[in-house]
């Protein structure tokens, strides 16, 4: 699957979640987890599993999303699989 994330930033600052992109959530379809900035990208790891009313492939995109950003922030994933983050 494709990773849909791209970072997103209004005039070097960040914007208020309803005024982002589908791009910059890890749910995009859903428009959950969004990810501005690292901390952000681990809370949306720390929720993952916390996502309702999502699909399969929904969570396997959101964690293609995750590992994008978490590239781009510079924050270590140890997980593999988006069946890590499932408790």
């Amino acid at each position: 699957m494709q990773a849909t994330w791209e970072p997103h930033e209004k005039h070097g600052r960040l914007t208020k979640q309803s005024d982002l992109p589908d791009t910059a959530f890890a749910f995009p379809g859903a428009r959950k987890e969004p990810m501005t900035d690292a901390q952000h990208v681990r809370n949306a790891v720390a929720r993952f599993d916390q996502v309702e009313g999502v699909s399969n492939a929904e969570r396997e995109l959101a964690f293609e999303n995750i590992q994008k950003a978490a590239q781009h922030y510079g924050v270590t994933l140890t997980e593999t699989s988006w069946k890590e983050l499932m408790k």
